[in-house]
């Protein structure tokens, strides 16, 4: 593993963008927006899950907030790998980076179960009263999720 971790901070696109005045400051900037986006319109819809804004209705806020979430997933991926690689052997090895990474995964996995299984079923979505714990546990899982990975992103610059 380090041996790979050692091949990515010293391969050319890593080494390009630490050189680079201007390309590591961009790249976090990209990533900030994709998180913006992403994290955003995530927590908008979550809100909607637990019952604020009643009046919104459910699969409207759905078909606008998930094309978001989508777009900044494009700009965060991307640019998180970049990131990465100009300090893979650092970053590769702290706890704190690793446990970033499980949080994403705990987040795709909710995110996937949640849109496959429990909002794709036959529920009243303008009325989800019937079914609110199907749509609350996944919701506070996912704020829950984000605010680590956020948490734990931040943590990784000191």
């Amino acid at each position: 593993m380090s041996e790979y971790l050692h091949w990515l901070e010293h391969s050319t696109w890593a080494t390009a963008i630490r050189q680079s005045l201007w390309m590591y400051p961009a790249l976090e900037i990209i990533h900030i927006l994709g998180i913006v986006l992403l994290v955003g319109a995530a927590i908008l819809f979550d809100l909607r899950l637990l019952g604020f804004s009643k009046n919104l209705p459910l699969s409207a806020m759905s078909r606008f907030l998930l094309p978001w979430s989508q777009r900044g997933l494009i700009l965060v991926i991307p640019s998180g790998l970049l990131l990465f690689i100009t300090n893979a052997e650092t970053l590769g090895l702290d706890p704190v980076f690793r446990l970033k990474m499980v949080l994403l995964i705990a987040a795709a996995l909710n995110a996937l179960i949640f849109h496959k299984f429990v909002f794709k079923r036959q529920f009243d979505l303008e009325n989800p009263s019937g079914h609110s714990l199907h749509f609350k546990i996944p919701a506070l899982v996912s704020m829950a999720v984000w605010i680590a990975v956020i948490i734990c992103g931040r943590l990784l610059a000191y």
